[in-house]
């Protein structure tokens, strides 16, 4: 028995709702990525401070940018919108670590 690859219909139509709900959620209009509209508990504010200085200034510039377009009820022209494919998961190896090292920490304090 052979597996198909995961080009299948099922996976372009997956695919395809994924890129339609990226734009429908509105961020990327502003020029945010995903990674930056994560709520900022602990953990996120500790895998920030973890960034590379470069990656933290370019989310801070378009956190900004994006709180100036808000004030203004305004949107990005569209071909400057964060598109899906170029929409990195910059901060989520970051936020994996510290959860992973403050689940370890509780696990040793319980012992």
């Amino acid at each position: 028995c052979q597996t198909r690859p995961p080009s299948t219909a099922t996976g372009r139509l997956l695919v395809g709702f994924r890129k339609w709900y990226y734009n429908a959620a509105g961020f990327n209009k502003i020029g945010l990525m995903r990674d930056d509209t994560i709520h900022e508990d602990g953990d996120v504010k500790e895998a920030l401070r973890r960034l590379p200085e470069k990656v933290y200034n370019d989310r801070m510039f378009r956190l900004k940018r994006a709180l100036d377009l808000s004030m203004k009820q305004a949107v990005l022209p569209k071909e400057q919108w964060t598109q899906y494919e170029e929409d990195v998961h910059y901060l989520e190896p970051y936020l994996e670590e510290v959860i992973r090292e403050r689940k370890e920490v509780e696990e040793w304090s319980k012992k």
